[in-house]
């Protein structure tokens, strides 16, 4: 067989470790359920029958997880296989494009914070609905007063522009 500029690149294409972006979504979404839950990857590792190396690679989206395993991790991780999947509570993840990045997801981008992970965990610990649900309109008022402050002071700085 003669080596031809074509087949070299197609050879380098083939063996170019580049994760698929379904896979590194999935794969943060394990690491973000994992942290939350307060499970180390030597300890998701040892329930899931791998090495913390090969949770490593899941989560980074270097290792494919088949569907079996995903459904052993789903167990371990108190949740269903479909959650590795979704955007948010309701709507599956699109891949169209598959240039899918965790960061591309503001949620996702602050549950993998450490502010993110502490609150989360915090509030996983109220079990009375009706104060978790006082919580988030507390924390939507805040939300909507702060972006008040920031429409006036944009305002006022606009004003002092012209005076």
């Amino acid at each position: 067989m003669i080596a031809t500029p074509a087949r070299h690149m197609e050879t380098l294409m083939m063996n170019a470790k580049t994760p698929n972006a379904i896979d590194t979504y999935v794969g943060s979404r394990v690491r973000m359920r994992r942290q939350l839950l307060g499970l180390s990857q030597e300890r998701l590792a040892d329930q899931i029958g791998v090495t913390f190396q090969q949770v490593q690679k899941y989560e980074k989206g270097l290792n494919r997880i088949g569907a079996s395993r995903l459904q052993r991790i789903a167990d371990v991780l108190s949740t269903s296989p479909s959650f590795f999947f979704q955007q948010d509570d309701s709507e599956p993840q699109s891949f169209a494009g598959s240039e899918v990045t965790v960061a591309a997801d503001p949620v996702a981008e602050f549950l993998h914070s450490k502010e993110g992970l502490a609150l989360n965990r915090a509030f996983l610990q109220i079990t009375d609905t009706q104060l978790r649900e006082k919580i988030v309109a507390l924390v939507k008022a805040m939300a909507q007063a702060q972006e008040g402050r920031h429409v006036a002071a944009g305002r006022s700085k606009a004003d002092e522009s012209f005076a």
